[in-house]
């Protein structure tokens, strides 16, 4: 849930998932799409049918149980390699290279003096990261953690706090003048994208008790002079959209390719 979403936005969702499905096999026995339902508005919903999967692999293949090796955490459906050592570190206390955003903006300000790290991940940053690790295995998670809410709450992207670093002293981009970035991050557009639009269109579905015929997602209903209930908000917030019928086609038709969506009796519904 925290890849590509705040903890503030997690949370709530998280704790309501652990209330409904306390282990994975919980979560594995229940239909693919009551995850992407519960979801709720956390964004890239494919995650949550990854996240299905896992629990469905967790059941089958490790007795329930999260495993807690890298090479079998990697294995897992949606976890990738920073998900499977940040696991591994912080679950199971093992020594693994864990570089997520805020570790390496520190160490690119710290050791190698650029304001901001590459746009995207290197291999001489995994290098650097993995050569700066301490030996033993209480020292690399404490490390891991360390950096992570340095980058977190003081070495921050647009204002970093230097006067309350506690290696500020040690600082190659402070010694350098701090040099501004080479390059200006550029955050990803929503509005009026397909993304935004298929959000929409998973909205009306996670709502839906019943199959949703197509024609009610290309044709705004009647004004009947009251507010909408029910489905009916979802709905009114996709048509408010303004989108061309070929974009939302694109959408449909792309939730339909991802498995977030499914055609039943000549509607659209989650995936059972």
């Amino acid at each position: 849930m925290l890849q590509q979403t705040p903890v503030v936005r997690v949370l709530p969702v998280w704790h309501e998932w652990l209330k409904r499905w306390p282990t994975p096999a919980a979560l594995a026995g229940e239909p693919a799409g009551e995850a992407v339902r519960s979801w709720g508005r956390l964004g890239y919903p494919r995650r949550a049918l990854r996240l299905h999967a896992a629990a469905a692999a967790i059941t089958s293949d490790h007795n329930g149980r999260v495993p807690d090796t890298y090479p079998e955490l990697l294995a897992l459906p949606g976890v990738g390699s920073y998900t499977a050592a940040a696991v591994a570190a912080f679950a199971y206390g093992r020594r693994e290279t864990v570089v997520d955003t805020n570790i390496r903006r520190v160490h690119a300000r710290l050791v190698s003096g650029s304001a901001l790290p590459a746009p995207a991940l290197t291999a001489a940053e995994m290098r650097l990261a993995a050569s700066l690790l301490p030996a033993d295995d209480g020292s690399s998670v404490r490390w891991n953690a360390a950096v992570m809410e340095l980058g977190a709450l003081v070495c921050t992207a647009r204002a970093p706090k230097c006067a309350a670093c506690p290696v500020s002293d040690l600082c190659a981009w402070r010694a350098a003048g701090e040099p501004p970035p080479s390059y200006v991050p550029k955050g990803q557009a929503w509005h009026g994208t397909d993304r935004q639009v298929r959000g929409a269109v998973v909205a009306v579905l996670r709502l839906a008790e019943t199959p949703v015929p197509p024609d009610m997602f290309f044709r705004e209903p009647a004004d009947l002079g009251f507010a909408p209930a029910g489905i009916g908000v979802p709905l009114a917030a996709l048509h408010r959209l303004n989108s061309a019928p070929e974009q939302l086609e694109r959408a449909l038709a792309g939730l339909l390719a991802d498995g977030l969506a499914e055609m039943h009796g000549g509607g659209y519904r989650l995936p059972a």
